[in-house]
């Protein structure tokens, strides 16, 4: 029944999208300030309603909410193209919202886990992400893409998304030897995130500064050159120390709310805002100090990890995934449609389907293969490892943000599309069945 809904709710999408411009001009002639309010609230309804209506109608089917929300966004393309126009605050608002996320993905992970498992999951983080990119370079260049497209799209693929991975290994119960799995799944793709974010500003800065990217040999230079790996290792080095930074003052809230609970002193309404405070702060810090925000802001929760420590820090837990879940994951998913319309998507369907296919079926087993190697998994963790490749919100908000700088590379965003469509759809499927077969599982 809920695919009824479905067709259903993107045909009222598609039928809203056709009377929005009447729609915004009407709002345009109230004139001035109110304008501006009108416009912006019609926006953030859109965002809000049909953010909620595909992760209720996703229940029970094999859609994610994710892929309901980032199609349905490029339906309403006409309806959000006020932002579109204002791009910037595009880009402002993914920014923020995936600090906020990026900080979630670090709470995710156990720090004391984290430990055991820090070797497998920084080679498929880091040397896998770099094999990854390698392999889908050339792959891109080979189907048609200009270097730069092909430059960026490749770095931009290289991250994973936990808020996909989680729900899809929650379905799987596994055996006691392969519990550790899923602690490397969740934990590669919270640390690839922020090394795809460095990556592919690195990919931009050499670009802006009219370095060539029109073959292998041109971008293995540009990428080895001294400036570039100076650039590379203070993003990674200021970045770690907002990180510690951003650590140090979730510490200091976790003082603060344990003499709250020594008190009987229950949730308050604002102390909230400190959960959102801090890893926006941290991402500006990490700015300010030619750092990396989104790994600051990784490291500020994977160091913090407060939720695996008291219960009264349960709730405002709760409360921030409630938040995530129902602001700002649909927010940014829907965020691609003022940026691509149907007709781009269209004229990408061949070309998406055949590199997402690329990067699920050759680029991640190659890259999983060759990274792992000098670790102790053994091939069956290998092979579940090949099938994990979930690409979602991150990715998206590199794109945005790339679009932002190279608005000329009108590729760019429906080919990420593509992946995050084809990825979020049919990987959680196979995962469990994969997993069966394996024999991995309960």
């Amino acid at each position: 029944m809920n695919y009824v809904k479905i067709v259903g709710l993107f045909v009222f999408a598609f039928l809203l999208n056709r009377a929005a411009p009447a729609i915004l001009e009407r709002l345009t002639l109230l004139g001035g300030t109110e304008t501006a309010i009108a416009i912006s609230l019609w926006c953030l309804g859109l965002f809000l309603v049909f953010g909620w209506a595909c992760s209720k109608l996703s229940e029970g089917t094999v859609f994610p909410n994710f892929t309901l929300q980032l199609l349905v966004g490029i339906v309403l393309h006409d309806a959000l193209a006020p932002i579109g126009a204002a791009v910037m605050l595009a880009v402002v608002v993914c920014t923020a919202l995936a600090a906020i996320i990026l900080k979630g993905g670090g709470d995710e992970v156990d720090r004391r886990d984290f430990v055991k498992i820090a070797f497998p999951t920084a080679m498929i983080a880091l040397v896998g992400y770099l094999i990854t990119f390698f392999i889908m370079f050339p792959v891109l260049m080979a189907l048609g893409l200009d270097g730069k497209t092909a430059a960026l799209l490749a770095a931009i693929l290289g991250s994973t998304d936990p808020a996909a991975l989680i729900p899809t290994l929650k379905q799987v119960i596994f055996k006691d030897e392969y519990k550790r799995l899923a602690s490397i799944s969740v934990a590669e793709s919270a640390l690839n995130d922020a090394v795809g974010a460095i990556f592919v500003a690195a990919i931009a800065s050499m670009i802006l500064a009219g370095v060539s990217v029109d073959s292998m040999g041109s971008l293995v230079s540009g990428l080895s050159s001294a400036d570039n790996l100076l650039h590379l290792g203070k993003q990674f080095l200021f970045g770690t120390i907002a990180g510690i930074v951003g650590w140090c003052a979730m510490y200091g809230y976790e003082i603060y709310k344990s003499r709250d609970n020594e008190h009987d002193i229950g949730e308050t309404t604002y102390d909230f805002a400190m959960v959102l405070a801090i890893p926006l702060v941290t991402f500006l810090l990490a700015q300010a100090i030619h750092g990396n925000g989104f790994l600051a802001a990784f490291v500020s929760g994977l160091l913090a990890n407060y939720n695996h420590g008291k219960e009264y820090f349960h709730k405002t837990l709760h409360t921030m995934e409630i938040k995530i879940e129902s602001i700002a994951k649909p927010t940014i998913f829907m965020m691609v449609g003022p940026f691509v319309a149907l007709g781009d998507l269209w004229d990408t369907a061949l070309l998406g389907l055949l590199v997402s296919l690329v990067f699920i079926l050759v680029a991640r087993p190659v890259a999983v293969m060759l990274s792992l190697l000098p670790t102790d998994l053994g091939m069956k963790d290998k092979l579940f490892m090949s099938i994990v490749r979930e690409t979602g919100v991150i990715p998206v908000v590199l794109a945005v943000i790339a679009a932002a700088q190279f608005p000329e590379l009108t590729q760019l965003l429906p080919l990420t599309a593509w992946v995050v469509i084809w990825t979020l759809t049919l990987l959680p499927a196979i995962t469990p069945w994969w997993s069966r077969k394996l024999g991995i599982v309960k």
